[in-house]
């Protein structure tokens, strides 16, 4: 393999110091409209790649962002949320000179993540699926540029929100169970801990409340598959509703499972959205009426915010991503 260019190299090729070299490399515009010619053709003639390490160490840059998930793995790679999610920010970040690091702790124990951006690991960090017991959350958000997808416990002056109208999505899912004549409605809310899962139990009860309805039975799971299941079991220990809003597609299709074991049938027995229009929103039988999300978009529009800010700029401090009603077999 042949050895890679130098700069030393590339400033004897075009006839210039190797300060001024460093100058085009780092965008400066203190070089002549001649210099500045002779040194790229100097670099697209030697194919000359600029140390990045070196740079990083006289910019204080890392060129890296953090991706940071406060669950555990199972969490992480059994949800399809996040696998949009993650499209979306490396489809943003992939004209950029920003690498991508992923960081997922259900906890911080030993400070080691916190400790890691702290030191100057990564110039900035996206922060989704937080919880309100993630204490360590305000180390990070302290030492390096942050956007949060879903809004923190306590939003300050200087955070920056991606988030998606979830009081908006349970809303139109629970009128469309109420335009359809159900009245004995439950829902399976997302852990308390995330106010994305608050938000959409408040669209639910306000629509109930508008439709002069109360909510038949509640449960509440963490948006896996099995607390799906327990808590539609939970549900049908009350007594059978004849509708569920279910606030994952993941969840809904635990409680599915458990209706479908209980001879219960589905739209004709009990109606049934989910929330997210993932593709398992597609495997379900039937197919699953339930709430888009825009989760690659999301994902796109948190790291444009983070270069935005990055960069100097002035992004929109919030942003609120529009939800759809997907109506498809279930309900």
């Amino acid at each position: 393999m042949p050895s890679r260019a130098t700069i030393e190299e590339v400033a004897s090729a075009a006839g210039v110091s190797r300060s001024t070299v460093s100058r085009v490399v780092n965008g400066s515009t203190a070089v002549s409209p001649e210099a500045l010619d002779a040194v790229n053709a100097a670099i697209q003639r030697l194919n000359y790649v600029p140390n990045r390490a070196a740079r990083s160490l006289a910019s204080r840059q890392t060129h890296a962002i953090a991706l940071i998930v406060p669950e555990d793995t199972t969490t992480f790679f059994g949800d399809p949320f996040f696998a949009a999610i993650v499209a979306g920010i490396t489809g943003a970040l992939g004209g950029s000179d920003y690498l991508l690091n992923l960081l997922i702790a259900s906890n911080d124990p030993g400070n080691k993540m916190t400790s890691f951006i702290r030191n100057g690991g990564v110039d900035g960090a996206l922060i989704v699926s937080h919880h309100t017991s993630d204490a360590f959350i305000d180390q990070i958000a302290d030492a390096v540029p942050v956007v949060f997808g879903g809004r923190p416990a306590a939003v300050g002056d200087n955070d920056y929100v991606v988030d998606i109208d979830n009081v908006a999505g349970g809303r139109t899912a629970t009128a469309h169970l109420v335009q359809a004549g159900h009245s004995r409605i439950a829902a399976i809310n997302g852990p308390r801990t995330m106010l994305a899962a608050a938000d959409r139990a408040q669209g639910f009860h306000a629509t109930l409340a508008d439709a002069g309805l109360v909510a038949f039975a509640e449960a509440e799971g963490d948006y896996t598959e099995a607390s799906g299941a327990a808590a539609m079991r939970q549900i049908l220990a009350v007594g059978r509703p004849d509708a569920v809003f279910v606030a994952s597609d993941l969840m809904a299709r635990g409680a599915l499972t458990v209706l479908n074991a209980a001879g219960i049938r589905v739209p004709e027995d009990v109606a049934l959205i989910g929330f997210d229009d993932s593709p398992i929103a597609l495997t379900t039988t039937p197919l699953l009426t339930t709430v888009r999300q825009p989760m690659y978009a999301q994902g796109e529009e948190m790291a444009n915010v983070l270069l935005a800010r990055l960069a100097g700029g002035t992004p929109p401090q919030t942003t609120i991503l529009s939800t759809e009603l997907v109506v498809r077999e279930s309900a």
